[in-house]
């Protein structure tokens, strides 16, 4: 890379403000407003009519799979359209018109879009040819599919070690995609395989995989139907998977009751307007929570263990609290978990979580007398030193009450990204598995390696220090999704070759090593099509269901190409035809490669027939309350302990959140329409008391600063906004904040960021 381009290059957001316009936070979700916003941003960038021809084919038994989150859909399909307001959006960003060819980068420098905000990149427009970026260039140019490949395959050859590879994949990828990814990184020699739940629900896997034996949840979308209590904890589904909130709509409707834990009480757990429902449309809506329990950052352990202990004592008065035949017979541990409950005073546990007691003793009032209770959970609980433990204290409550293995009943993770659960399923994982390693051997005839690769936290340092020199992502903006923004985008630098396999433009193709390349690809939305025949690839949402999705939209270039032939034509450049896999048939033929599919990974058999109309579900044990792979055969109670932060007088902890106008690192809109925020991002939430504390006024401009091992960490120029959070707590969007968490700061075992619980102190800009 030339000297001036490493030093001009703007690894994070514009720090400018951008005209902030401030209301009062909203009172309930979706509605006509939802509605009018959705089609807002399908018509600027589709049109009208095809606004509303591929709405109607999103999330359809014969369409394709929203590009967003992985919410399932249910078995009866509503003809008005089965998507949400910010599926609308995903998919306006993907169908958009406007694209970036070599004329756009001939006019752009490297720098000067650097420069610009997340938003102005991601409204670019599509990927529509094969770029590369030369190390003596500030330009991207466009390059055949041939040289591209041969460009990878000679960095790839060059290496002293397959290990000095990286291998990232991001949840939009189909399983057939992925499946080939992950079969090809595994030939190449490692298994440097980190992806995009390393920084999301890894601690949610590693959690339930020791207490219950597997990562994923239990319950099926029906089970909201007939639950008695849903828990939601840490988490927002009126902005990151609105389709919930139907499901909670009808678990209301059924008599079910909602408690909600979280530091925020946001608008979509408050009252939810279905735009589907005359009353949603032109009414009030219905009200959804019944108890909220505003929890301090990351004392959701402290508030869990109150709940367990009131209701271990109200079963010593009546044994009929806990399920005391299910923790005979499925479970282990149980005399240890309430030994350990009792070290704990219940003044401590109150202090810690900062929850009105009156609040506390009606979720316990109510959770002593049912047993149909589903607890969801999402980045809230997961992204903490104690990650894992904050899972497992979700699965002791759901023990000790029976909750497993019933209807209404189970753990419901919620997972972000459409495919991000069917990725880690067909084997994108950077440990060992000697099962799926024998089942490799079998089908193909080669030998996985055997040795652990890096996961995400791992694999930036290694890119950091030399130890790794070529970077893939299949999908994704690595470098605005991880954390330590700046240490980040270094290592990123300090590699000879990075390549994004991408539908559109984001700021992590700038980022890059001394040779660079974009590879376009299909999107959701796009028709896949091989001699004139559609063809069509598989998904598996956030419930254990694989069904198919199929492209509705004619591609917007002819020089894109799908996932598994980009894969596929990586691997043949590299292996130049002498290899035992046929990499270019795989890449062609998906009915094949489904077939080799089912043959590797456990629950795919006979898949080109099962994912037809509404899928299937893949095995899950714990439906079956079916523990043999667990220590005794039984569920696990844990005895975890309780978080430490440490804070100096000075500090906080604050919380990393998405705006409604955003999924993920994509910026749809500058709006936070339901906190009240409008045109700004760069905000920082922020209590009154807190405020009077710093001498800062309303619409005062700070800095914020982490310190870990003595290192600062800083961002500038936040506007601050008092808001209803928990004393010593504040919340900021991100990408903007991940330049604070400091890369060595992750949790124990999952080794996932700790984003939503990062030390920091203010200071008046």
């Amino acid at each position: 890379m030339s000297a001036s381009r490493r030093k001009n290059i703007q690894t994070q957001s514009s720090k400018e403000f951008t005209g902030i316009d401030l209301k009062k936070p909203a009172l309930y979700a979706a509605g006509l407003i939802g509605v009018k916003v959705a089609l807002q941003h399908t018509f600027k960038e589709m049109g009208v009519i095809k606004s509303f021809q591929t709405l109607a084919h999103m999330n359809q038994e014969d369409g394709f799979d929203c590009p967003g989150c992985a919410w399932p859909d249910p078995e009866n399909r509503s003809k008005l359209g089965e998507y949400c307001e910010n599926g609308a959006k995903a998919l306006a960003e993907e169908a958009t018109s406007k694209v970036v060819d070599n004329a756009f980068f001939s006019n752009y420098s490297v720098q000067e879009i650097s420069s610009w905000s997340d938003y102005k990149i991601g409204q670019s427009g599509r990927l529509v040819a094969p770029m590369i970026l030369k190390p003596s260039s500030n330009h991207y140019e466009e390059c055949t599919w041939e040289e591209a490949f041969r460009v990878i395959s000679d960095h790839l050859h060059a290496l002293a070690s397959p290990d000095e590879a990286i291998f990232y994949t991001s949840g939009r990828s189909s399983n057939e995609a992925a499946f080939l990814y992950g079969l090809f990184v595994r030939a190449f020699g490692t298994n440097n395989m980190p992806d995009c739940s390393n920084m999301c629900h890894e601690s949610s896997g590693v959690g339930l995989s020791e207490t219950l034996g597997i990562g994923k949840g239990s319950v099926k979308l029906e089970d909201f139907d007939k639950a008695e209590v849903v828990i939601v904890m840490g988490q927002n589904p009126g902005t990151n998977h609105p389709r919930m909130l139907s499901a909670l709509e009808k678990c209301k409707s059924n008599g079910g009751k909602i408690i909600c834990i979280n530091p925020l009480q946001e608008a979509g757990l408050i009252r939810f307007r279905n735009p589907q429902e005359f009353s949603g449309m032109l009414l009030n809506g219905h009200g959804l929570t019944d108890v909220f329990l505003q929890v301090k950052i990351n004392q959701d352990v402290s508030l869990l263990k109150l709940i367990e202990k009131k209701l271990a004592a109200l079963d010593k008065v009546n044994s009929k609290v806990f399920d005391h035949e299910f923790i005979e017979k499925y479970t282990e541990g149980y005399e240890s978990l309430l030994a350990h409950l009792d070290k704990h005073t219940e003044k401590e546990l109150l202090e810690l979580c900062g929850v009105d007691e009156k609040l506390i003793d009606e979720a316990v009032a109510l959770l002593a007398k049912k047993n149909k209770i589903i607890i969801c959970w999402a980045m809230g609980l997961t992204q903490h030193k104690n990650g894992v433990e904050n899972a497992k204290e979700c699965v002791n409550l759901l023990l000790l009450k029976g909750s497993l293995g019933k209807p209404g009943a189970g753990t419901c993770p919620v997972r972000g990204h459409s495919n991000v659960q069917g990725d880690r399923t067909v084997g994108i994982m950077h440990y060992v598995s000697k099962e799926l390693n024998a089942s490799i051997k079998n089908t193909f005839g080669f030998d996985a390696p055997d040795h652990e690769g890096v996961d995400v936290v791992k694999a930036i340092p290694a890119m950091h220090e030399g130890k790794a020199k070529v970077f893939i992502a299949l999908g994704g903006n690595f470098v605005s999704a991880a954390s330590d923004t700046e240490y980040t985008a270094k290592a990123l630098q300090n590699c000879d070759l990075t390549v994004q396999i991408s539908t559109k433009l984001n700021r992590s193709h700038l980022i890059t090593g001394k040779t660079a390349l974009i590879l376009p690809t299909l999107g959701r939305s796009d028709k896949d099509l091989k001699d004139g025949k559609q063809r069509h690839f598989t998904v598996e949402n956030s419930m254990g269901i694989v069904h198919q999705s199929k492209g509705f939209l004619d591609r917007i270039s002819d020089d894109l190409k799908s996932e598994p032939e980009i894969v596929a034509g990586i691997a043949n450049a590299y292996f130049k035809g002498n290899h035992p896999v046929k990499w270019k048939l795989l890449g062609s033929d998906y009915e094949l490669l489904r077939e080799k599919l089912g043959e590797v990974i456990a629950g795919f058999k006979d898949m080109n027939t099962k994912s037809k109309g509404s899928g299937y579900y893949l095995p899950n044990n714990v439906r079956d309350l079916d523990f043999r792979n667990l220590p005794n055969q039984r569920a696990q109670f844990s005895n975890t302990n309780l978080p430490i932060h440490n804070l100096k007088e000075n500090e906080y902890l604050l919380m990393s959140i998405r705006s409604h106008d955003q999924f993920n690192t994509t910026i749809y809109g500058l709006n936070d329409r339901y906190r009240g925020i409008h045109n700004e991002r760069r905000v920082l939430f922020m209590n009154e008391s807190d405020m009077a504390r710093e001498n800062l006024k309303k619409m005062d401009v700070v800095n914020i600063m982490s310190n870990y091992d003595g290192q600062e960490r800083k961002v500038f120029q936040f506007l601050v906004i008092p808001y209803h959070i928990p004393k010593g707590n504040l919340a900021a969007y991100f990408p903007e904040t991940n330049p604070l968490i400091p890369i060595q700061e992750y949790a124990d075992k999952s080794n996932t960021p700790i984003s939503k619980s990062v030390r920091v102190s203010v200071e008046k800009a």
